[in-house]
C-alpha cells in the first residue's frame, strides 16, 4: 500500500515530532480541552445497586460489560461528579500502563471513574476518536517516558498531559485519519488474531504430542495393559508402574543467607523466577553464589525441579538442571535413580499437572507427600532415551513454527504502531483515502456496553 505524503512541511520544534504538515498546529493538548481534566475516586465506598466505576483492568478490550463493573454509593459518586462521564468523552488510563483510551459511547454515559483514570472533555474542533488515536502513537509513548523516567510505579500528572505538545489537523482532516486509521487496524488486528489462533494451537499440538510419546510410547502397535492408575489409563504391556518417591529422592532447599546470592559466581543458585514453562533446560542463570561454600552445602546437578509454593505452580514450570546448582526455599528438586531419564521424567510431570497435586486449599502448595505416592509410568531405561531424543527433535519443530508465528505477529505490531503513528503525525496523507468499495467499513472503537 503506498501512500502519498502532504506537499509541504514545517519544523514543529517539538521533539517527538520532527517535520508536520505546514497547515496543521501544534500546540499544547489543553488547548483542546473544554473543561481541566480530573482524576476519578480515590477510595472507593462499595455498594451494591450503586453507581457502576470504571476501572483500569476494565479497560482491557474496546466493548466494556456495563454489568461487570464495580459499583460505589450515591453520595460518594456525587462527591466525584467531574468524572461522571458523558458521552463523547475520552478516558484515559494514568498508572501503569499509561495510555489505554476510550471514547464514551452512549450506554456508558452516567459511569464514574476510579483514581487512576482522567475525564476528558473536548472542544468542538477536535475529534475524540481522533484523540484516541493520539494516545496511541509513538511520540505519546515518548512523552511518557520522558515524563515517568525515574519512577517506581509510572504515573501522568494531569499536569503534564495538558502540557503535551502535538500537532493538529482540521477537523474533517481528523475524521478522515481516524476513518483511514480504523479500517487498517482493523485488517492488521485481524491478521494478528489469526496468527495468535496458530500459536495456540501449536502450543496445543505441542503438548498433545508430549503426553502421547510419556504415555504411551512411540510404537503405537504395541500390546496395551490398564495402568491402574486414573489419569494414565492404558500404558505399553512392557512397561511399569512406579511410586515417584521409587524413581527418584525428593529433596528441599539448603538455608542459604540471601547475603551471599549475587548475581555473579561460579555456583548457580536457581529461584523460581528463573524457571522456564515452554522448555525443559533453564534458559539462563540469573543467581549465583560463590563456589568456596560448596563446603558447606552439597549441590546437586541432573535433577528435575519445580516451585513448590506459591502461584508459580499453576504454571506448571518443570525443568531439569544438568549442573551442579542450590535452590531457592519455593523450589523443590526430584533426584532421579540410576536408570530413569531425568528429561523423561521431567516431561511426566508436566503432564500430570502440578497443580493437580498441589494442594491449594489456601496458599498452593507441593512437596514429597504430593509426589511421593504418586504413580507414574516407567519405561525401560533405553525407551526413556528414545522418548527424550524424539521430543527433543519434534517439539523443536513445533517451536520453530511459534517462533515464526511470533515474529509475524510482532512485524504485524510494528506496523501497526507505524502506521498510527504516521498517520496522526501528517506524515502520510490519507485525505482522499476510500475503502474498497466492495469492504465493510469496521465500527469505530467507542468504549461500549456488550
Amino acid at each position: 500500500m503506498s501512500i502519498p505524503a502532504y506537499s509541504t512541511y514545517k519544523d514543529s520544534s517539538v521533539e517527538w515530532l520532527g517535520e508536520v504538515p505546514t497547515d496543521w498546529v501544534v500546540s499544547k493538548l489543553g488547548y483542546f480541552f473544554r473543561e481541566p481534566p480530573c482524576y476519578g475516586v480515590l477510595v472507593p465506598d462499595f455498594e451494591n445497586d450503586g453507581v457502576p466505576m470504571l476501572r483500569i483492568t476494565d479497560m482491557e478490550h474496546e466493548f466494556i460489560d456495563t454489568s461487570g463493573l464495580v459499583t460505589i454509593s450515591a453520595g460518594l459518586s456525587a462527591q466525584y461528579s467531574r468524572t461522571i462521564v458523558k458521552e463523547g468523552d475520552v478516558v484515559l488510563s494514568l498508572v501503569g500502563t499509561i495510555g489505554k483510551a476510550f471514547e464514551v459511547g452512549p450506554k456508558l454515559a452516567g459511569v464514574n471513574l476510579s483514581r487512576a483514570i482522567a475525564r476528558i472533555q473536548l472542544d468542538d474542533n477536535t475529534l475524540p476518536r481522533y484523540l484516541c488515536w493520539i494516545f496511541q502513537s509513538r511520540a505519546f509513548t515518548h512523552f511518557i517516558d520522558l515524563v515517568c523516567r525515574g519512577t517506581a510505579q509510572r504515573v501522568l500528572n494531569l499536569s503534564d498531559l495538558s502540557a503535551f505538545s502535538f500537532v493538529f489537523p482540521t477537523y474533517v482532516e481528523q475524521s478522515s485519519i481516524s476513518a483511514f486509521l480504523d479500517y487498517e487496524t482493523a485488517r492488521i488486528d485481524a491478521l494478528i488474531e489469526e496468527q495468535q489462533r496458530l500459536i495456540e494451537l501449536l502450543k496445543e499440538k505441542r503438548k498433545a504430542l508430549i503426553s502421547l510419546a510419556v504415555t504411551r510410547g512411540l510404537d503405537p502397535t504395541v500390546l496395551m495393559k490398564d495402568s491402574g492408575v486414573e489419569w494414565l489409563g492404558e500404558v505399553p504391556a512392557h512397561w511399569t508402574i512406579k511410586k515417584g518417591g521409587h524413581i527418584g529422592m525428593l529433596f528441599g532447599s539448603e538455608a542459604v543467607p540471601e547475603g551471599m546470592v549475587n548475581d555473579y559466581g561460579n555456583l548457580p543458585f536457581l529461584k523460581v523466577g528463573s524457571l522456564s514453562s515452554d522448555t525443559l533446560s533453564i534458559r539462563q542463570w540469573d543467581f549465583f553464589v560463590d563456589e568456596s561454600i560448596e563446603r558447606y552445602y552439597r549441590p546437586k546437578s541432573r535433577f528435575v525441579v519445580f516451585p513448590k509454593r506459591g502461584a508459580a505452580i499453576f504454571l506448571n514450570k518443570v525443568n531439569v538442571v544438568e549442573v551442579g546448582a542450590l535452590l531457592d526455599p519455593n523450589l523443590m528438586g526430584w533426584e532421579m535413580q540410576a536408570g530413569n531419564n531425568a528429561y523423561y521424567f521431567a516431561s511426566v510431570l508436566k503432564c500430570r499437572g502440578l497443580s493437580e497435586l498441589a494442594d491449594v486449599s489456601t496458599v498452593p502448595q507441593i512437596n514429597n507427600k504430593h509426589i511421593s505416592p504418586e504413580k507414574f509410568p516407567v519405561p525401560p531405561y533405553v525407551e526413556q532415551n528414545g522418548i527424550v531424543a524424539f521430543l527433543d527433535t519434534e517439539t523443536f519443530k513445533f517451536d520453530q513454527l511459534v517462533t515464526e508465528a511470533e515474529h509475524g505477529v510482532s512485524l504485524l505490531q510494528e506496523r501497526r504502531s507505524a502506521l498510527v503513528s504516521a498517520a496522526v503525525t501528517g506524515k502520510i496523507d490519507v485525505r482522499n483515502w476510500q475503502p474498497p468499495a466492495s469492504a465493510q467499513a469496521p465500527e469505530p472503537a467507542v468504549a461500549e456496553a456488550d
